[in-house]
């Protein structure tokens, strides 16, 4: 529940920023007592929803009933989580159940109330119940159990002042704490802010997450990087399965100790992805603001394509519609817009990228990446000319398509394994393929490998080989 905030108080959002955790193994397993008894808490109010339901009675979905309830449950009952942290989960029960309750009022047939038990739930505290000094974090606990105090792997990106909650969850067997802070938002002197009437068409890809076009600038943010990093996720993912398909148990018969270590490994692998995917999608988003406040860009049109998801495109296809996150490219963009002032509106991308953005005729859909018109000669990258036309249906006039050396070029994904020399990707053997590239032949010639020759003769070059490569590349 937000905090009421005077009127003439400065503008804030609330932003989330998430720490792992250094504890001991006592520490640990004290975190993970708390997170069962949330667990045992949201399994206590299924049951007893479950009985009323039994009765005919009205089931328990308000929080003011569900706080009724946990206090004539009496103080120790779910071992050391404390009140405060309890009602946490109270109120995302009740949450959860209001939003299917709506969600079926509207139509949707397909949400569902909340009777799936869980194990684990993350709880939630709110300021003064909590001590955050630096990365020292004490949790709150029952009365009567010992302090708990555990520290965070990383500084807070923002002031302890503005930090409003903590929760403790746990992913892939691995424990973090989300810090949410209140941020405000940015503020410009007269004349240098975002302006609304500059209107900006953004285009979500694959190959490029974000093409963005003003009126006076392009931008092309390349997401190969993250493209390489899905795509060998998914051959490490099929590799693992193949191989651990014989230990698979069988139906009605318990896994064996091996196959729960290939689970375990398979759940760290895979969070461990979504991670990296995660952060290079938030390093787009942030370039893609700055370079909006740089041209003075107001409003953001962000084409939605989310309607393509629901389309049967292949096997293949398909899997790479999921592994877009495209919900997370629209969501990553808006938080960061948000905080430095700036409006995103979402408008229907179709057809954008068969459409010439000046003479608003509609061409084949170009093959590759370069749109060209046969009526009026228009030539240009295809997502920027998507962008342009994106802007156009949000009110920002026809934008022309600029040329190439007005295009401002980004790369996603620089922290992932395997993009640069310096940081080559471990899981990938190294090439033994021939040379290639600008340099191929320039190198010391190779000599072929005899039966009796050790590694001494396979490295020993002959005389005036580096004299021929200076030669040669000068």
């Amino acid at each position: 529940m937000p905090r009421k905030r005077s009127p003439d108080a400065a503008q804030v959002v609330h932003r989330t920023a998430r720490c792992g955790l250094r504890a001991t193994a006592r520490q640990r397993r004290r975190l993970f007592g708390l997170l069962r008894s949330a667990g045992d808490v949201w399994c206590c109010v299924l049951e007893i929803n479950a009985w009323r339901r039994r009765r005919q009675d009205p089931s328990l979905v308000g929080y003011q009933d569900l706080c009724r309830e946990l206090a004539r449950a009496g103080p120790g009952t779910f071992g050391e989580l404390d009140t405060v942290g309890a009602r946490s989960v109270l109120r995302r029960y009740s949450d959860a159940w209001f939003a299917a309750a709506k969600r079926r009022k509207a139509g949707d047939s397909a949400a569902r109330f909340p009777r799936r038990r869980r194990g684990l739930v993350a709880v939630r505290w709110y300021a003064g119940k909590f001590t955050l000094d630096g990365r020292v974090l004490r949790l709150p606990v029952a009365r009567g159990c010992p302090p708990l105090v555990v520290g965070l792997d990383r500084d807070l990106p923002c002031p302890p002042a503005q930090i409003r909650s903590v929760t403790l969850l746990c992913e892939a067997g691995r424990l973090w704490v989300d810090v949410t802070a209140e941020v405000p938002v940015a503020t410009y002197p007269e004349g240098e802010g975002p302006d609304p009437g500059r209107v900006a068409g953004v285009d979500l890809g694959v190959i490029h997450p974000y093409a963005a076009v003003a009126p006076d600038s392009q931008m092309l943010m390349s997401g190969r990087a993250i493209r390489a990093e899905c795509r060998q996720h998914l051959r490490e993912a099929k590799a693992r399965a193949r191989a651990a398909a014989r230990r698979a148990p069988r139906p009605g018969r318990r896994a064996s100790r091996r196959w729960r270590q290939h689970r375990r490994a398979q759940r760290a692998a895979e969070a461990r992805h979504r991670r990296r995917v995660r952060q290079a999608q938030h390093e787009a988003a942030k370039a893609v603001i700055g370079w909006a406040l740089e041209h003075r860009v107001g409003t953001l049109a962000v084409g939605d394509p989310r309607g393509l998801l629901s389309l049967d495109a292949g096997r293949r296809h398909n899997q790479r519609l999921r592994s877009w996150r495209i919900g997370h490219l629209i969501r990553a963009l808006a938080d960061k817009a948000e905080v430095a002032g700036i409006a995103v509106k979402l408008v229907d991308e179709r057809g954008t990228s068969s459409t010439c953005p000046t003479c608003t005729r509609r061409v084949p859909k170009p093959v590759g990446r370069v749109f060209s018109c046969p009526h009026c000669g228009q030539a240009g990258h295809r997502d920027l000319v998507a962008a342009a036309n994106i802007a156009a249906r949000a009110g920002g006039g026809i934008i022309p398509a600029a040329a190439q050396a007005g295009i401002t070029h980004r790369r996603a994904g620089a922290h992932l394994p395997g993009v640069h020399p310096a940081r080559r990707d471990p899981r990938r053997r190294p090439h033994r393929g021939p040379p290639h590239g600008p340099l191929a032949g320039t190198g010391p010639p190779r000599l072929p490998h005899t039966a009796g020759s050790g590694s001494r003769s396979r490295h020993r070059e002959e005389p005036g080989v580096h004299d021929n490569i200076l030669q040669q590349v000068h």
